[in-house]
């Protein structure tokens, strides 16, 4: 099974849609609780051929039915799976530290080889504490390696970041096999489930967003807002048991 049906099978499931938000960054889902996803557009679409199926039918549907769109090989479906998923996971926030995922990679990284998939703000600040950085992008800008190098430079990192959108677009699986089985995995972005299906699969880290107000959040994203600018929501980022004390140890020392 997928890391997409893994974490699906370990939800409750039992709860219908209450709203879908689908704005220029971001998608919200509200059901049982709040769950984003980064909006993300595959191809063209034609001017007058539908980007979404039957739109203004999903309110009231069983959650699971939109959940399972996180499957589909359509990019726009697939991130409106994650945010119906996102918002079903009930989240053990007693695993869970208010972490930003690049303060944690800086304090895991110091002095080693990091590579991070996905351009993400908090790169510029990494140079001058890692060893060496390596920023794989899909769309790279100066300085990013390509998707291409994803096989060679992910092997050698000692800390690999993995955006969550390599969910939506189903690569996560084949990231993850490349990472070297002594490398810390984290896996970052406001898409990310925080579920601990992900530390089966060799993911030491998960960093992603709960949202504590939805009303606000879905009202930013119909204003077009960035991650960054949505309110609303604490990012958290849940560890696996036995590296949540190096989690600790290492940014006490930082400070």
């Amino acid at each position: 099974m997928s890391i997409i049906g893994d974490i699906i099978s370990s939800l409750d499931t039992e709860a219908t849609i209450q709203d879908v938000r689908l704005g220029i960054f971001c998608t919200g889902v509200l059901s049982r609780n709040c769950g984003l996803a980064s909006t993300m557009f595959g191809g063209s679409h034609q001017h007058g051929h539908p980007a979404v199926k039957e739109p203004g039918s999903m309110h009231g549907k069983p959650a699971l039915e939109l959940a399972q769109m996180a499957h589909s090989t359509d990019i726009l479906e697939a991130a409106m799976g994650l945010a119906t998923i996102n918002s079903l996971l009930d989240i053990d926030e007693e695993r869970c530290q208010e972490l930003n995922a690049g303060n944690l990679i800086a304090a895991l990284g110091e002095g080693k080889k990091v590579a991070i998939v996905g351009h993400f703000p908090f790169v510029q600040s990494l140079k001058g504490i890692v060893k060496e950085l390596w920023v794989i992008e899909r769309n790279p800008t100066e300085g990013d390696y390509a998707e291409s190098e994803a096989e060679n430079l992910i092997p050698q990192a000692d800390v690999v970041g993995i955006t969550s959108s390599a969910i939506t677009n189903h690569s996560i699986e084949q990231l993850l096999a490349l990472c070297h089985p002594r490398s810390y995995v984290i896996t970052l972005g406001g898409t990310t489930p925080l579920s601990p299906v992900l530390f089966d699969y060799g993911v030491n880290a998960i960093s992603g967003t709960r949202v504590i107000n939805p009303e606000l959040a879905l009202r930013c994203i119909s204003e077009g807002a960035s991650f960054r600018q949505i309110q609303g929501t604490h990012l958290l980022t849940m560890t696996s048991e036995k590296t949540n004390f190096k989690i600790k140890q290492q940014i006490t020392r930082r400070r």
